[in-house]
């Protein structure tokens, strides 16, 4: 039996965090709770004070195929390597040459939202096709690939 999965990130800004991803991945924030206009509206109606109103964000995939991403404020800051970490497919079906220029491409666009550049990994034919490891505005890593 297929089971939905949710993406869980541990940030200092969700609400920042879920906008950068939003754009890497052509998601859309959550779109507040039926009767409201805004997250901002509904939170008020719920009573949740204005310094717990960036405790919580999420980011949908608009066809509904992709995972929902969760980001969740938490005190403490990140401190080593993510153990697990996203690969955006940002050169599908490419090779080469091509494939590394559509990567740098999209590596410079993300860093002008934000995401900071680690290291570039040379394609080595057969089976490395080539990628870039990026950070997102909080450090956690992830590859264009």
């Amino acid at each position: 039996m297929a089971r939905d999965v949710q993406i869980t990130f541990d940030c200092a800004d969700p609400a920042g965090l879920a906008t950068f991803w939003a754009d890497v991945l052509g998601y859309q924030v959550q779109a507040p709770p039926q009767g409201f206009d805004s997250w901002d509206q509904a939170l008020e109606a719920f009573g949740v004070p204005p310094e717990k109103r960036n405790d919580a964000s999420a980011v949908i995939d608009p066809d509904g195929s992709g995972p929902r991403l969760f980001f969740q404020r938490v005190p403490e800051g990140k401190q080593v390597k993510n153990r697990v970490h996203l690969d955006v497919r940002a050169a599908p079906g490419l090779e080469g040459d091509a494939r590394m220029a559509a990567l740098e491409a999209e590596a410079e666009r993300l860093v002008s939202r934000g995401a900071t550049r680690i290291e570039r990994h040379e394609p080595a034919p057969p089976l490395a096709g080539g990628h870039i490891v990026m950070a997102d505005p909080e450090g956690n890593e992830f590859c264009l690939d």
